[in-house]
């Protein structure tokens, strides 16, 4: 799936690519583009108001998917909003 989101994205000069995992975004980097992961979209989505609590959304992806991230992260990201001191 990578292969192909990182094709098309050169393809379309998209401004960004959505990309978490590593070796992708590596590669992706390596040919000029843009990334973001899927925390950094959920970051300007709470920041620009559409999640009320981007701590249950994250917790919503942990449990009811495969979506994993370390807990320093988490900490990190949720400081960064505002929702943990």
């Amino acid at each position: 799936g990578e292969t192909e989101a990182i094709w098309l994205a050169k393809q379309l000069n998209a401004d960004w690519l959505i990309i978490d995992e590593n070796k992708g975004r590596k590669v992706a980097l390596q040919l000029g583009l843009s990334i973001v992961g899927v925390l950094g979209i959920l970051v300007k989505a709470k920041q620009d108001g559409y999640l009320e609590s981007l701590k249950n959304t994250i917790d919503n992806l942990q449990t009811h998917s495969n979506f994993r991230l370390h807990p320093d992260l988490i900490a990190n990201v949720l400081r960064l909003v505002g929702e943990i001191i």
